[in-house]
């Protein structure tokens, strides 16, 4: 183990290291080598390129926005088109069509061959998951909510137009259908790019029953029961949320496996008799007390040796850092509840509610989810 006086210094080198850095890259002059250099030219555009989309993300994301609302990425996947039949199908002057088929064209949402417009690879991959479109759409309550983003940290968070749409999960009672309708319908569209990546990463056929909290109208339990026939399986959500899931699992042909059970995770007590119990994005949406009551309501409910699977997009994950601390930290900020948790801070949660050995579970796209598991 270093001894004091050697972290001490290494701090130290480390912050008059990130100061001489940083005063190098502030430097005019020093930017200007750069961009000459033919060494350091490429690292200075590729630097220059990374701040400007940064500064322009707002710009890209409307842009994607005004895609799904006309319906673009729709009519390109008939075939290439010219602008003329575009804008009339998009409801557009042909001028305006113009300048969104080419905004797309430069963002790889849309591709010109000749003088036809395609769907671009981007846009094709877009297309393809309907999650992805639906959280597009949904990010106009966001985006009112962060055009004043100082007045959003000052005031501690919510009180916009997200916190609206979330609102009935703070209330015990659970709402009234029409409260949760919206809500509930976007977490059903996004949830199976999330339940794929969680049933390719973690081998369900081992248990026996499966109860997923907080799992909204049974989408990713839906998958998982697709998955592995012989597995039974339980919901747990507010009333009115699990009124809404009995008709999914019908058109499944999987109500004969599957119960509901209506109530607040954070007060009632949980069904007992399953092995393994799942939150899949519902940790990070609370804050640390309410989400250490779920902890240990969920371990009281396990039997010994039963396993609890958390699933989510974490922050401080390798590779998908701004998805955590920068989107995720702002989207939960405007919702007025919750803060994403690092794989580190979920596993000493664990071990706080009394379960035993954890285990990280890597996933192919930890920018859609990581996946922990512990032990009762």
């Amino acid at each position: 183990m270093k001894s004091s006086k050697l972290l001490n210094f290494d701090w130290s080198w480390r912050l008059r290291r990130l100061g001489w850095r940083n005063r190098l890259l502030a430097s005019p002059r020093f930017q200007r080598f750069a961009a000459g250099f033919v060494l350091t030219r490429p690292v200075a555009r590729r630097r220059a390129k990374a701040l400007f989309d940064l500064v322009a993300g707002f710009t890209y994301s409307q842009i994607l926005a005004a895609c799904v609302q006309t319906g673009l990425f729709d009519v390109l996947a008939d075939g290439p088109q010219g602008l003329a039949t575009i804008a009339a199908r998009i409801d557009l002057p042909e001028a305006g069509a113009d300048r969104l088929l080419r905004a797309a064209a430069a963002l790889d949402l849309a591709e010109p061959v000749g003088s036809l417009w395609a769907l671009g690879s981007s846009g094709a991959a877009l297309r393809g998951n309907r999650g992805i479109a639906e959280m597009v759409a949904h990010h106009a309550l966001l985006y009112r909510d962060l055009a004043d983003p100082v007045a959003l940290l000052r005031r501690g968070g919510g009180g916009g137009a997200l916190s609206q749409l979330w609102h009935y999960a703070q209330d015990a009672g659970g709402g009234d259908a029409g409260a949760v309708a919206d809500y509930s319908a976007l977490m059903a569209a996004s949830q199976p790019m999330v339940a794929a990546q969680v049933i390719a990463a973690y081998p369900f056929h081992r248990h026996r029953r499966l109860l997923d909290v907080g799992g909204g109208e049974g989408g990713f339990l839906g998958s998982v029961g697709a998955q592995v026939p012989r597995l039974d399986l339980g919901l747990f959500d507010l009333p009115a949320v699990v009124d809404r899931a009995r008709s999914r699992f019908d058109a499944a042909g999987l109500a004969a496996r599957t119960r509901v059970f209506g109530g607040n995770f954070l007060v009632d007590p949980l069904p007992q008799g399953y092995d393994c119990i799942s939150l899949i994005r519902v940790l990070h949406d609370h804050d640390d007390a309410p989400a250490m009551a779920l902890l240990r309501n969920i371990h009281a409910a396990l039997p010994a040796g039963g396993t609890v699977l958390i699933a989510e997009p974490m922050a401080q994950t390798r590779g998908a850092q701004a998805a955590g601390d920068a989107y995720f930290g702002f989207y939960l900020l405007a919702m007025g509840s919750g803060r994403p948790r690092s794989a580190t801070d979920i596993a000493a949660m664990l071990r706080a509610a009394g379960f035993g050995r954890t285990k990280l579970v890597p996933t192919a796209m930890p920018l859609t989810a990581s996946v922990i598991i512990a032990i009762r």
